[in-house]
């Protein structure tokens, strides 16, 4: 037992040693904050989503622009790459439903914008990873991480966003029905005809009847973000020089959707209306997104919420990486001409 613990222990003091925080002198290359690039492209290769009324993953691209300290702009689209890679409810429909509904395929959309309420910058003391000068990557696991404390500008905005999300997806009417205390025969034509609850299959058995359909949403959103943007490097003498020319931005949201359409079921050549399926109009999301000022780089971002949609079935959490990430300040060099 007290040899298992040394070994425990010894594995902690290992861990904890990996980095090893060091007094270091050093020499500021630059420090503006303020000169970032403007535009921003992003392709995300992948992208995953555990929502409650449709579990869905795929790719994505995404636009970013900043217009100096006044506001900035935001698109976004995704959707996934098939049914099976990775379309939860169109993969099941296809498989299960006995509804004649053409399943919809996940489409997102998003656009909107942030108002820098204010934007400043003040000095920090940020933490840095370096390595001694000649250590090369494949090294680098083999030997300890040292931290130094450098202390550089940090510009931060207070923002108010808005914008307009838009997205369709194909909806589990019998998983909906269930979470709601209703059943099939809840749903009625316009003479007042139930959906079946059942059906008999081609080998004479009774089978419960699984219906799917597809929602349409249009959601507006408001909120507040704060942004972190730090652009700076310094040298040693020592060690390699370092950087950090992150921008990360966290945010909070409340969404209402003015617009959300439940398509009929549609069974036996008949149309049974989902008026009675209850839809929640209101939803919220906090989040924080996340990137470099590089020609070329990558990016992250998270989100967890409740989405207005089918009523207990908004809950989402969605995680997205992005590579590559194109940048550019947008402006053109110009050639000096003598006269």
């Amino acid at each position: 037992m007290k040899q298992k613990r040394g070994y425990l222990l010894l594995i902690l003091v290992s861990g904890l040693s990996y980095f090893s925080a060091i007094a270091q002198d050093y020499e500021e290359i630059y420090d503006d904050p303020y000169a970032i690039n403007k535009l921003f492209v992003a392709f995300q290769p992948f992208y995953g989503e555990l929502f409650a009324t449709n579990v869905n993953a795929g790719f994505g691209f995404e636009v970013d622009y900043f217009h100096k300290k006044m506001f900035s702009v935001k698109g976004h689209m995704r959707k996934t790459y098939s049914s099976r890679f990775y379309d939860f409810n169109r993969e099941l429909a296809g498989r299960n439903s006995m509804s004649e509904n053409k399943p919809e395929i996940f489409n997102y959309y998003e656009i909107g914008g942030t108002y820098h309420i204010k934007d400043f910058d003040e000095s920090a003391p940020t933490l840095l990873v370096i390595r001694k000068k000649g250590t090369f990557s494949r090294q680098l696991a083999s030997t300890i991480q040292h931290t130094t404390e450098v202390t550089a500008k940090v510009r931060k905005i207070y923002g108010a966003r808005a914008g307009a999300i838009i997205w369709n997806s194909t909806a589990d009417i019998t998983r909906t029905l269930e979470k709601q205390g209703l059943t099939n025969t809840d749903l009625v034509t316009a003479d007042n005809l139930p959906l079946p609850a059942t059906y008999v299959d081609e080998n004479g058995e009774t089978q419960n009847l699984t219906t799917y359909s597809n929602l349409y949403t249009t959601n507006l959103y408001a909120g507040f973000s704060y942004t972190q943007i730090r652009n700076f490097a310094v040298s040693f003498d020592n060690y390699q020089e370092s950087m950090d020319d992150g921008i990360v931005t966290f945010f909070a949201d409340v969404m209402f959707a003015p617009s959300m359409t439940l398509d009929p079921v549609l069974y036996g050549g008949r149309e049974y209306h989902t008026d009675v399926i209850k839809l929640n109009n209101i939803g919220f999301r906090a989040g924080m997104d996340g990137k470099y000022n590089r020609k070329i780089a990558w990016s992250y971002g998270g989100e967890i919420g409740y989405r207005p949609s089918l009523d207990g079935r908004g809950f989402f959490a969605l995680l997205k990486i992005a590579f590559p990430v194109f940048s550019s300040n947008l402006q053109k060099k110009v050639e000096n001409v003598d006269e």
